[in-house]
């Protein structure tokens, strides 16, 4: 059963999420916290034979007999994979779309036999070529450096061992928090948030709160669970630009409340809807419009079976795809409150509500 005393500092739960270790395809740290942390929340767990996590939470009528809305938020973070060992030093691949800018200096963690602490290094400058010095080094060019001799590394790493960033999350002023992987843990976040709100509301729909595997290479933990779970509707959750210099068009203020997208890929009833919830919290939703592929997690999910009506809300966070990604509470906190009040406001009649009239 559900507790309804259940009260999760939201700070210290994304520190959590964030500094976990889970690359796409290696989600099981954050999995395992989420069963700790929705356990009180919900009333089942299953896990995805690519390993998602479903966390289902039954609406008033109970098992079996009620309407279902997937909430989604993916659980990968971007990575690297060692590809190959030169003379003691790793080199490796993307794993996601990490960004070789970042890079150098950053401390990581090789996961081989035993976990190994590196650094990511990168030719001197001193000693690179006149025409050198105008350009990023790329991927190919860093080196990650475990401190061991040539033999060492060839005993304790294998090619295919994964190897993830290693910063701490950094307490900011105010309500922000800039750390790794915000992208989507703090989407995650928001489901915790919704679900927590959820235990003093009453709600007649289940709530199928999913945190997905493998976005970042593909968005396949989505693709498969919307087609074997095929929910009535689906709201997808993913992180957004912010502004910050040189991102100013299409980015969105951080601690401004959560964005909502709209475009080919979103139901426009279903933002509608939600867009109502926000009205009767008073809150105001930044528009988003995406007129073709959003990249998120919502594609897959809207174009499963003979179509699931989706929308996406985000959290807006800067440096994206750094270990420095920079997020505001307060867009968490709202829109996880946006999402309990719109759940708890959907009643047998609503997907009559959004059909298509011709």
């Amino acid at each position: 059963m559900v507790n309804p005393n259940t009260q999760i500092n939201l700070k210290t739960h994304l520190t959590q999420l964030s500094e976990l270790h889970a690359p796409s395809g290696y989600e099981t740290p954050v999995r395992e916290l989420l069963q700790q942390t929705w356990q009180p929340l919900v009333d089942s767990f299953e896990v995805g034979k690519l390993g998602s996590l479903v966390a289902t939470k039954h609406g008033k009528q109970g098992s079996g007999s009620a309407r279902r809305i997937m909430l989604c938020a993916h659980m990968d973070e971007i990575g690297m994979i060692v590809h190959g060992i030169d003379r003691g030093f790793l080199r490796v691949s993307r794993l996601g779309g990490i960004d070789a800018r970042t890079l150098p200096g950053l401390p990581v963690i090789v996961h081989s036999r035993e976990p190994l602490r590196g650094v990511v290094g990168l030719q001197p400058a001193h000693t690179l070529k006149e025409d050198e010095h105008a350009h990023y080094a790329d991927l190919k060019h860093l080196v990650i450096d475990v401190g061991l001799s040539a033999e060492q590394v060839a005993e304790q790493v294998r090619v295919g061992d994964i190897v993830t960033l290693d910063l701490p999350v950094l307490a900011l002023a105010g309500d922000r928090l800039a750390g790794k992987a915000f992208d989507d843990r703090a989407c995650i976040a928001v489901i915790t948030v919704c679900l927590e709100a959820l235990q003093s509301r009453q709600h007649s729909w289940d709530v199928l709160a999913v945190a997905s595997v493998q976005e970042e290479v593909g968005s396949f933990g989505a693709r498969t669970e919307a087609f074997r779970l095929n929910p009535d509707i689906a709201i997808a959750l993913d992180v957004t630009f912010g502004t910050q210099p040189g991102v100013d068009s299409d980015a969105f203020k951080l601690g401004d409340g959560p964005p909502i997208s709209l475009g080919a890929n979103f139901h426009p009833m279903l933002f509608t809807a939600i867009e109502a919830a926000a009205a009767r919290l008073e809150m105001t939703l930044q528009h988003d419009p995406i007129p073709m592929f959003s990249g998120t997690d919502a594609w897959p999910i809207q174009t499963s079976q003979n179509g699931i009506p989706t929308a996406l809300l985000n959290i807006p966070i800067r440096n994206m795809h750094s270990t420095v990604e920079t997020v505001d509470l307060r867009d968490i906190t709202r829109a996880g409150r946006l999402l309990a009040e719109f759940i708890a406001g959907l009643d047998d009649n609503f997907l009559s509500t959004i059909v298509w009239d011709g």
